[in-house]
């Protein structure tokens, strides 16, 4: 089928029955099927037109505009994704102590160094970005740069124990791991 179908259209199932599309999308018919309630079926699915409906239909839906967006972003500004902490660490307290005891020491917040740590990253993350996006840098330069910020993650793996999702973690070069 080469036309998307519009929202009234009928339809005939092979397993669904007889239905009456409800919703669009480019990939996906939202049908209201007689027997089987509504069913989420591709645009390509193995189906029958009874009576074709064609309406202008924006095969674009609202959720897939959002998750663009959404990529677009995380991508390409400095928004950060919730990332959580280690519930262990949550509400802790970082002693810093000088050699000199004469000298106060400082407390900070676990969570405000998170934070920072998180920010760090994600900083580091948009600048990868914005080399890699580069016209006006050559190959071999953002190459260089490239591998001096897997350098600094490398170097910041050590704050990983305060991740609470491993997949969130600092990551170096892992071609140097045996």
């Amino acid at each position: 089928m080469d036309k998307i179908l519009g929202i009234g259209s009928r339809i005939n199932h092979s397993s669904y029955g007889k239905g009456v599309v409800t919703n669009v999308t480019s990939k996906m018919y939202w049908v209201t099927f007689l027997e089987n309630g509504l069913e989420t079926i591709p645009v390509n699915d193995d189906f029958e037109v009874i009576e074709a409906v064609e309406d202008e239909v924006d095969t674009v839906s609202f959720s897939e505009v959002e998750e663009s967006l959404r990529d677009i972003l995380k991508r390409w500004s400095d928004i950060t994704e919730v990332v959580p902490i280690a519930d262990k660490w949550r509400s802790g307290t970082m002693i810093l102590q000088p050699k000199d005891k004469t000298l106060s020491s400082k407390e900070v917040p676990i969570d405000t160094f998170f934070n920072k740590i998180v920010m760090l990253r994600d900083r580091l993350r948009v600048m990868e970005q914005k080399i890699n996006a580069s016209k006006d840098l050559d190959a071999d330069l953002k190459i260089d740069l490239q591998q001096y910020i897997t350098r600094c993650y490398g170097s910041l793996t050590t704050f990983n124990i305060l991740f609470k999702n491993s997949s969130q973690n600092f990551v170096g070069d892992s071609s140097k791991r045996d």
